[in-house]
């Protein structure tokens, strides 16, 4: 039987210091599960606004009933005590059929060291236990985020009748832009479907190579919007993609993708642009080629499907792709596994120093 422990959590003191907080947690009941962390994934690009404090809540309220965001009435305030949303942990102790001790779960629960889990409500995707157990960051958000990518742009070019995912991009030409881990996950998913070419375009020349040696082409902006006008050809004066998965919180980004695409064409959106896109160009190719700009939020698959696919079948997919690439995704994409412990002065330097970097993977153990 368990006892009361005392959790850590991974949070921000004030801008600029990550610190740890702690709390005291009671046994697991009836029909939950005691999880111990075992890897947590860093999302720089979605946590250091949190660390700068430049994340849209600490100056504005969302109101979900009108959908909207109230500027002058902050949503958050310091200390943040819980960020983090790439878990894989262990279950140390089950009061559910379905778990057992010792099963290792991919999972959303934040940079905790420990977190009792409801299974009605959580999605726990089990590993296979061939699988790297630090993969499993992978599972309940970031691979999901990238396949609700692939499925907007399913959507897109077969309507609602998706049976497979990656069916609507198969045979066709890809172009991801932003070679963070959405934008490697999505070109990985694009490979996957059977895209006839699969092209990623990243400023970082360490991103790059990395995609390269994943197999995928990879290049500068500038030079994948001209790529994709003079090589992807359909009759005519009709050039271009069909879809670019923009994944870059940039506004010039987002202007590179539209300058892609063929008339009618279509930018699937998973980009996060804390700072607004004032630089985005609506008068020039959106205006001229007649575009498409969909957001792909992870909150929202493609309306209509929500009954078909839903995040399970999201994470299910996810594992599907780490089992048939994984050695090559843990050894291009994780660039850092450091300990636990060590997390708030690593933060701390990769404010200060910004070094190269695409997965930041804090450890708990040996």
């Amino acid at each position: 039987m368990s006892e009361w422990r005392h959790v850590r959590s991974l949070g921000v003191e004030r801008p600029g210091q990550a610190y740890f907080f702690g709390y005291d947690e009671a046994p697991p009941g009836d029909g939950q599960v005691r999880l111990d962390l075992l890897y947590t994934g860093f999302s720089a690009g979605t946590e250091l606004t949190f660390v700068k404090n430049s994340n849209p809540y600490f100056h504005s309220r969302w109101d979900a009933g009108r959908g909207v965001f109230v500027p002058g009435e902050s949503s958050a305030h310091y200390p943040v005590p819980f960020l983090g949303y790439m878990e894989c942990a262990r279950v140390s102790d089950s009061r559910v059929d379905d778990f057992a001790n010792g099963d290792v779960v991919g999972t959303v629960f934040g940079h905790k060291t420990g977190h009792t889990a409801d299974p009605f409500n959580d999605l726990l995707t089990k590993l296979p236990p061939e699988l790297d157990p630090i993969l499993g960051i992978y599972i309940g958000q970031m691979g999901p985020i990238a396949a609700n990518g692939i499925l907007h742009a399913d959507v897109e070019l077969l309507g609602p009748n998706v049976v497979n995912l990656g069916d609507g991009i198969r045979g066709r030409p890809a172009l991801v832009i932003g070679a963070g881990i959405v934008g490697m996950l999505t070109a990985l998913f694009a490979q996957a479907a059977g895209a006839s070419e699969v092209v990623i375009a990243d400023p970082s020349p360490f991103r790059r190579l990395r995609a390269e040696c994943l197999g995928i082409t990879a290049m500068t902006e500038d030079q994948a919007w001209a790529y994709a006008k003079a090589r992807w050809l359909h009759g005519g004066d009709d050039r271009g993609a069909d879809v670019v998965f923009q994944t870059r919180a940039d506004a010039a980004s987002l202007h590179a993708a539209m300058r892609a695409l063929r008339p009618q064409g279509t930018v699937i959106d998973l980009a996060f642009y804390q700072g607004g896109a004032d630089r985005l160009r609506l008068g020039e190719e959106f205006h001229h080629n007649g575009l498409n700009l969909r957001c792909a939020q992870i909150n929202r698959v493609p309306r209509g499907l929500g009954f078909q696919w839903d995040r399970r079948r999201l994470a299910n997919e996810t594992v599907k792709l780490l089992l048939a690439r994984g050695p090559e995704i843990r050894a291009q994409l994780i660039t850092h596994v450091v300990p636990y412990d060590d997390a708030p002065a690593f933060i701390a330097r990769l404010v200060g120093e910004r070094p190269e970097f695409l997965q930041i993977v804090f450890k708990v153990g040996d």
